[in-house]
């Protein structure tokens, strides 16, 4: 085909792009040129003259860079409803215009999909119908009812607080009781009558916290409560009433009323989009043009060089309009002379045809046609502010269903426009590839262009002008069909390499892509002219993702697609559900039927389905009702989704059973791109919570890209949620905000954040702004710290801090990204920092607006990706919510983090909490390989028993609960740094920037070589002391527990999981990734298998050596970071004390030494401190270990000669004798003489001074020695027999025997005092052969072992259950000489009822029958 021919017909009734198409070329009449003879006229009337029109407010100054969105937005910016648009002529040239219209116009939504999103909007937001206007700026506190916090058994302190009382009230209430009866129970207390007061009328507020608790829940179903549950922390509430609550967030009536101005709000958005050329621009190009044409015309002569002139002012334009020269231009400027601006033509013309003036006119004419076209073209194309005025737009009325057209797909591929001038000199021999695809799946084979070199005629282009007619009706296209054209090339060899050989190994490099739909919003088929802007190669392929044309990049290659044309629309309109769709039961199937579709099933994903399992679900569809969540396996196993396959599909979804939400996340992912399938997910997770669906916030915010259009069930599904809860309305947005780097989506996200701020009303707009810039502020003050030298930062930071007061000068207050609930006013310097690592993150402390609340401190980094961090906390949560909602509290620290843009956001920082390093070095660099470090850190911030005893078990509880949630997460990188302890013996982890296995090397050596981390000195707090004890069962059976649990929601982890995979995470970008997740869950393993998996991975995460030295290396690496604010202190004092604050000392005396067995047998010291100006003197109890951890801290401050010299550690014989003790105790009493009377800068320094103070333990009456504790402490429960107890779990299924061998607790020492090694042996009675021995692994050097391990016994009948007895005996292995029984027990299988499964403790005796 020759440039300028009609693109492709589709039959009967087409006609070429460029007769009326919207962007093909359009005939212009001639105008009417007169001349008089003997004189010079002034310019006539140009052939077609180009007038510029935009709308008003596209000519105001824009705000600066960090404004985000208006304060208001002027009526004037109405969205128009595609139409006819508006006639006025503002700024045209005082001419003529010859063919009777302008060719410049407004039209605000010119867009027709836009114009309908606004539309949809409009309908949206006057749907409202809100009575109170004032309450739509309330924060409601998150509300997630759950049987753990709303038992009528557990009761609150509350205390209440109300500016008409002096004094707080306080009150115990239920759980379950509502909010607003305990209002109206304080309010008994502020009002004599209350017949005139409304309780609805009052909200209660936590203290520090900008949000009211939700009068008609229950107190315990409030998020904040149960906050204050987990860590012991006061209740506290503020009394207000409605009226008195701020209101600055509150949407008006106005808000609803006015119009929606999209584009008004895209445009004020920091725009990571190229603006298109502005009407003013392109209205000086076109006067040049139109002085070149005039003097072209008039000339009498040279029209070569009149010609170039010509040329220039095209190609001028042509260079703003994206550098696209369209063939209708290329053959216009083929009638012109030869010329230095273009190369010539092939076909030279005769220069005498250009001396008649008529053959100018018609070349001219036909140029401005072409140029018209042109900004039509891209005018529809970038979505420019200005368009050409054509009256009569097409529009067809007359319509045919895409079911009823069997023509053939085919459309023309012109070119490839905007070409890098350096592929010119490094590829050769382009083609491009195009193929069909439905949801990731190909329709038939790809089909290829010839391939074409460049040519060179205005720019440099790559013509193909090839027609592509793929082998597939239109009627058997889907309706979310997907039109992919990859663009490759070969590389130009080498010089030197051009031998054949080297010619033939070449391989093709994929050098660009795009996306398009075929079939447009209102379901019309595409036709006329398209430019596509190409993705570049490396960024993502296009696989089944959803993604706009490339005009991210404003350098982006753009391809030239030719659509045929038709008389009439080609619509795809949807078919109803057959009416009948057969239901049969699972169970009608036969056996092998039912196992294999389990089998299926059991995959919980559709990733991992086979074309084998496809089909056999498909052909068994209507036997899966039963199992509700099979639906997306069912619905991928689908082998088609054209228009005559959809009924069947439809009916099975419209009688399916109503999915739950979690399973219905599981149909939004990109494999369905269906509509109907979307509307009916969407209409079954309308169901969710707030606080659920925040849970699920980015999930869903990510699902969106693969939506088809901009308006979809899910885009409005969650405009009214948002409109209807701010908090969801904060978080969306800066989902929103962050989606806007994605350069494929950020068109879309863009409408979407406009959309959601034109909903949100004006004062809500206007606090984003100021969350926006805070951020901005924030963001450029870390970078400047960050990239400073060490020295100069601290100045640095305390510059900014001082400009970020202004901020707060200027606002007044501001709410964090983090949460909508923390308002501030202010920043404290003297309370901010910055961490020491690679990053530099600020440490920062603002000012609470609440004066009842503390300052809220935050870590806000820059220059890391927090999206990651934010994942992994979002799927901890979630854990962590699956299991309170099954009744298992485990603990878990739950802060807040969230991206602000990629490479910077805010994460919350715990307070009373520090990191294992910390607490490890307190003991010195080799802590790591020390037991008691947690245990004493413990100790020393919870002094008393009961205090002590509830720190154990928090963090036995949250230790197992991390051990789960990193093992499933796969998270690395676990050092002594991400890991933190809180006072109260909660252990979290911080820091997730490497998960799903994607560990460290170092070399070829996997960093983190334990399955999680749980080291000895873990073990040690869990067991109380370096034994096994019954409190490690408890530990084992929580973490198997909690990983069974989730293992049961393994689709719900796939499916969120699954729905990120596009996000732009690199450690989650692929099926291998997910399969990681999906293979640490282990969906395909019983409860009792996956228990058995567990417990052997604890084994192996404590007995590996492998954590301890990367916890010594990071303590060795930390070193050089250590700044001059970490000061020394002592490891078993909770807090520093001074001489100014404890009184100067005048003597010290060690009086006693005395015997302790606590938590280590051995001998403590009794010191007399007496000091000035004191009544009476202190006592202090002291180890020789910490006098020792003294001297060592000292020598790291003041050089030997300072100090005293320390009695030796090494004794020969017992290190732990009475002799030993009392040499020790003259030897120490010299050293803390002589050091309380050294130099003062050495007597008087706080670490003396705090080893002096007393600990809570020295305020025991001094004499008395401690008493023995208990290993178990309040978790062991007496032991009913002498030889223990044994824990079974017993079932029967299948004619086999399970018995799973949990637990043994309370073994005997064996006779010469050691630990036994035990293991279980067991018979099925009676057994004269002994054929039915099992036994399990030996346990080593433990009275309490555990062992989780199945023993089977297959092929038995039930009836002989009734004659067997199981004997299990516990034997201690003996090496060569014979095993030593610990005891043993009968157990009579009749006695139990193996219907259900039996778990319990069986008392070990001697030949004794079990008792359960």
């Amino acid at each position: 085909m020759r440039p300028g021919s009609a693109p492709p017909r589709l039959g009967a009734g087409t006609q070429p792009a460029g007769s009326r198409g919207p962007s093909g070329p359009r005939p212009v009449p001639p105008p009417r040129l007169h001349r008089a003879a003997g004189r010079r006229d002034p310019p006539s009337p140009r052939p077609v003259e180009l007038v510029l029109e935009t709308a008003g407010s596209r000519c105001q100054p824009g705000p600066p860079a960090a404004s985000l969105c208006p304060t208001d937005s002027p009526s004037q910016h109405r969205a128009m409803p595609p139409g006819p648009a508006s006639r006025a002529n503002v700024g045209s040239r005082p001419r003529a215009v010859t063919n009777g219209h302008e060719l410049f116009e407004v039209s605000e939504e010119r867009d027709e999909e836009v114009a309908a999103f606004c539309h949809m909007l409009d309908i949206l937001r006057s749907g409202s119908d809100i009575q109170d206007y004032s309450v739509t700026g309330y924060v409601w506190s998150a509300v997630t009812p759950s049987p753990e916090h709303l038992g009528d058994e557990v009761n609150l302190k509350v205390t209440v607080l109300c500016d008409s009382l002096r004094e707080p009230l306080t009150f115990t209430c239920n759980c379950s009781s509502t909010v607003d009866l305990l209002i109206y129970q304080t309010l008994c207390y502020t009002h004599d009558d209350l017949r005139a007061i409304d309780v609805g009328d009052f909200v209660l507020k936590p203290c520090g916290l900008e949000e009211f608790l939700q009068n008609k829940h229950a107190l315990g179903s409030h998020e904040y409560i149960q906050y204050c549950r987990k860590f012991d922390v006061d209740i506290r509430l503020q009394l207000m009433e409605q009226k008195a609550v701020r209101s600055d967030l509150a949407r008006t009536a106005n808000d609803d009323q006015s119009p929606s101005t999209l584009n008004y709000l895209v445009h004020l958005q920091e725009r990571p989009v190229k603006q298109t050329i502005s009407r003013q621009a392109l209205s000086l190009l076109f006067d040049t043009y139109h002085n070149e044409v005039d003097t072209f015309l008039l000339a009498d002569g040279d029209f070569p060089l009149k010609a170039d002139r010509v040329v220039q002012s095209v190609k001028a334009i042509c260079n703003a309009l994206a550098a696209v020269e369209t063939p209708e231009i290329t053959s216009a400027l083929n009638q012109l002379p030869p010329c230095p601006s273009r190369m010539q033509p092939k076909i030279q013309k005769d220069p005498s045809v250009l001396a008649v003036r008529e053959n100018r006119e018609k070349v001219v004419e036909a140029l401005t046609a072409a140029i018209l076209d042109l900004v039509e073209l891209y005018c529809s194309t970038f979505n420019a502010d200005f368009q050409t005025a054509v009256p009569g737009s097409r529009k067809h009325d007359l319509v045919q269903e895409a079911c009823h057209f069997s023509g053939a797909l085919a459309f023309t591929v012109y070119a490839t426009h905007r070409i890098p001038i350096t592929w010119v000199t490094s590829y050769e021999d382009f083609y491009l590839s195009c193929s069909l695809s439905h949801g990731g799946k190909e329709l038939c084979s790809p089909l290829q262009t010839r391939r074409a070199h460049f040519s060179k005629f205005l720019f440099h282009l790559i013509i193909w002008d090839q027609q592509i007619c793929f082998p597939a009706q239109v009627n058997r296209l889907p309706r979310e069909t997907l039109l992919c054209a990859t663009l490759y090339a070969l590389p130009v060899p080498p010089p030197g390499s051009s031998s054949e050989a080297n010619k033939q190994r070449r391989v093709p490099e994929a050098l660009g892509w795009v996306t398009t739909p075929l079939f447009n919003f209102r379901q019309v088929l595409t036709c006329g002219r398209k430019l596509l802007g190409l993705w570049p190669a490396t960024q993502e392929s296009p696989g089944a993702r959803w993604s706009a044309p490339n005009f991210h990049q404003p350098d982006s290659v753009i391809l030239q697609i030719d659509f045929p044309t038709s008389a009439f629309d080609i619509k795809f309109t949807s078919p109803p559900g057959d009416k009948f769709s057969p239901r049969y039961e699972f169970g009608s199937l036969g056996e092998e039927d039912q196992c294999a579709l389990r089998g299926i099933m059991q995959k919980e994903s559709l990733y991992w389905l086979t074309d084998a399992d496809k089909k056999r679900l498909w052909e068994k569809r209507y036997y899966c009702h039963a199992e509700v969540s099979s639906l997306p396996l069912v619905l991928a196993s689908a082998p088609s989704w054209e228009w005559a396959c959809l009924p069947d599909v439809y009916a099975l979804l419209k009688q399916w059973t109503h999915m739950n939400h979690q399973d219905a996340l599981g149909l939004l992912h990109a494999t369905f791109p269906d509509q109907e399938v979307r509307r009916m997910a969407v209409q079954w997770i309308g169901s969710l919570s707030d606080a659920e669906l925040l849970d699920y916030l980015p999930q869903l915010v990510q699902a969106l890209k693969y939506e088809c259009y901009l308006d979809s069930p899910l885009v409005r599904f969650l405009l009214k949620r948002a409109v209807s809860d701010l908090r969801v309305t904060h978080y969306f947005f800066w989902l929103l905000k962050d989606g806007l780097k994605d350069s494929q989506f950020s068109i879309r996200y863009q409408y979407l954040l406009a959309a959601l701020l034109c909903c949100c009303g004006k004062g809500l707009r206007e606090e984003f702004n100021r969350q926006c810039w805070l951020v901005n502020s924030l963001a450029k003050l870390a970078q400047q710290v960050r990239e400073a030298a060490p020295s100069a930062r601290q100045g640095i930071l305390r510059a900014g801090l001082e400009e970020l007061k202004q901020f707060f000068t200027l606002n007044g207050s501001c709410r964090l990204p983090l949460s909508p609930s923390l308002l501030v006013k202010g920043i404290v310097p003297r309370d901010c920092s910055y961490f020491n690592s690679n990053a530099v993150p600020l440490k920062l402390s603002f000012q609470n607006v609440d004066p009842l609340g503390e300052n809220i401190r935050v870590i806000f980094k820059c220059g890391d990706d927090l999206r990651q961090d934010m994942l992994t906390l979002q799927m901890i949560r979630i854990m962590s919510k699956i299991w309170v909602q099954e009744g298992l509290d485990m603990r878990m620290v739950i802060f807040r983090c969230f991206s602000t843009g990629r490479g910077r956001g805010m994460v919350e920082m715990i307070p009373n909490a520090e990191t294992l390093r910390k607490i490890q070095v307190e003991h010195g660099v080799t802590g790591s390989f020390k037991d008691r470090p947690l245990a004493d850190w413990l100790q020393k911030h919870n002094p008393g028993e009961d205090e002590y005893e509830k720190a154990v078990e928090n963090f036995i509880y949250s230790c197992a609960g991390c051990c789960v949630a990193t093992y499933v997460l796969g998270i690395c990188d676990r050092h002594n740094d991400n890991i933190m302890l809180k006072t109260t013996g909660h252990m979290f982890h911080i820091d997730f920037g490497r998960f799903l296995g994607h560990a460290q090397m170092f070399g070829n050596i996997k960093r983190d070589r334990a399955p999680f981390v749980f080291t000895s000195d873990m073990a040690y707090v869990i067991n109380g002391g370096d034994k096994p004890s019954s409190r490690f069962h408890d530990f084992v059976d929580l973490c198997c527990q909690a990983y069974n649990l989730i293992r049961k929601h393994t689709h719900l982890f796939l499916n969120l999981l699954g729905l990120m995979l596009s996000c732009g995470i690199p450690e989650l970008s692929d099926l291998e990734d997910l399969k990681y997740v999906y293979d640490a869950l282990r969906p395909q393993d019983t409860e009792a298998n996956a228990t058995t998996y567990f417990t052997r991975l604890i084994e192996s995460s404590l007995g590996s050596v492998a954590t301890k030295l990367n916890f010594f290396i990071h303590n060795l690496a930390q070193m050089k970071f250590t700044g001059s604010d970490d000061r020394l202190t002592l490891s078993f004092a909770p807090r520093t004390h001074t001489l100014k604050s404890s009184g100067r000392i005048s003597d010290v005396f060690l009086f006693r030494h005395e015997k302790i067995f606590h938590p280590n047998k051995g001998y403590i010291y009794l010191v007399k401190v007496i000091r000035e100006n004191a009544h009476e003197a202190t006592y202090i109890q002291r180890t020789f270990e910490e006098f020792q951890e003294l001297h060592n801290k000292l020598r790291l401050l003041f050089p030997s000669s300072l100090l005293p010299s320390f009695p030796s550690r090494f004794v020969i014989g017992r290190s732990r004798g009475e002799a030993v003790a009392e040499r020790r105790r003259d030897e120490l009493n010299g050293y803390i003489w002589h050091l309380v009377h050294a130099a003062p800068e050495v007597a008087e320094c706080d670490l003396v001074y705090t080893f002096f103070h007393p600990l809570p333990r020295d305020e025991k009456a001094a004499g008395t020695s401690p008493a023995p504790k208990s290993l178990d402490g309040t978790w062991a429960r007496p032991v009913g027999k002498v030889g223990g107890e044994v824990k079974l779990s017993i079932s029967y299924k299948n004619n086999k025997l399970f018995i799973m061998v949990m637990h043994i607790r309370g073994l005997q020492l064996l006779q010469d005092g050691n630990d036994p090694d035990p293991y279980v042996k067991i018979y099925l009675l009676p057994d004269p052969q002994k054929t039915t021995k099992r036994k399990t692994k030996v346990a080593r050097k433990t009275c309490n072992p555990t062992y989780n391990e199945m023993l089977v016994y297959d092929g038995v009948p039930r009836g002989d259950l009734q004659q067997r007895e199981l004997q299990l005996s516990v034997l201690s292995e003996q090496g060569f000489w014979e095993n030593v029984l610990l005891g043993e027990v009968l157990i009579r299988l009749r006695e139990l009822d193996l219907a259900q499964e039996k778990t319990g403790w069986f008392a070990l005796g001697s030949r004794s029958h079990a008792t359960l």
